[in-house]
């Protein structure tokens, strides 16, 4: 008898975003980021923690596929991460990416630029007038109850707070309906009770819909409290990386770093 067998169409594994020995340079000689190793799994909170220019912002770029690394291997869902691939563009619609200076159109409403997470999977010529499927209208609404602005989705982006923004950016990147979401800094500059607000509300949209979420940034203890596990990077170097569960470190690599370079992290408030 003959044994037809079905063509695998996907691979979905544990894994979702590995890199290998990667490198990155904007110029082709001085690097951002040098021989990068890292996996992340689906559904974690993983932190990338590092003083300013020591190459976050570069990963963040290289996974999302506006920048390609000039060496070693990338793979996001096992597709290469480029925007100009034909075949990334599927993936990158999965990808909310959150940059420092947020996007957002200040002159739009609220509304409005949570809208413009739906833009890939819209007509572009009704989009380019601002008219939306009733369902997405709808999907938007309910995602700005979820961040708590629901009662401001009139008002304009330039009218809201540092903490409301940053609210309408993640909304923004949840109307994708994103696997993986992207975040850089998004608490930087905001008082200590408004960052644990948006981290909460990231933790909160994270396990409700199953997101991979990467975020970057500066202060270890922040990103201790929230993240599975956190990677420091120094001068474009992963030199750390721990696993954490609740108040336990479960896995700890680390290369060349003595034990006062660990604790001088931890106490790193900057």
């Amino acid at each position: 008898m003959k044994v037809i067998s079905k063509p695998i169409q996907k691979i979905s594994s544990k894994t979702i975003i590995q890199m290998n020995d990667v490198w990155a340079s904007y110029d082709g000689k001085n690097y951002s980021l040098k021989e990068v190793t890292m996996s992340v799994d689906r559904g974690v909170n993983y932190a990338v923690v590092g003083q300013s220019g020591s190459g976050k912002s570069t990963l963040l770029k290289l996974i999302n596929g506006m920048m390609n690394p000039s060496k070693g291997t990338i793979r996001v869902d096992y597709q290469t991460p480029n925007i100009s691939n034909k075949s990334f563009k599927k993936v990158m619609t999965k990808i909310g990416y959150i940059p420092q200076t947020l996007g957002l159109v200040k002159n739009l409403t609220v509304l409005e630029n949570t809208l413009m997470g739906a833009l890939p999977r819209v007509d572009k010529l009704k989009s380019f007038f601002s008219v939306f499927p009733e369902n997405e209208i709808n999907d938007a609404n309910k995602i700005l109850k979820m961040v708590g602005l629901e009662n401001k989705s009139e008002r304009k982006a330039y009218q809201l707070s540092g903490g409301e923004k940053r609210r309408v950016a993640i909304a923004r990147a949840l109307m994708q309906q994103p696997e993986i979401i992207l975040a850089d800094e998004i608490v930087s500059e905001l008082d200590h009770v408004t960052s644990h607000e948006i981290m909460d509300l990231i933790t909160e949209a994270q396990k409700k819909i199953n997101l991979t979420v990467i975020m970057v940034h500066h202060d270890m203890n922040l990103a201790l409290e929230y993240a599975n596990r956190v990677a420091v990077i120094k001068q474009g170097e992963k030199i750390l990386e721990i696993g954490v569960e609740g108040d336990s470190i479960v896995d700890f690599q680390t290369g060349n770093v003595t034990q006062q370079e660990i604790l001088e992290m931890y106490d790193d408030k900057s």
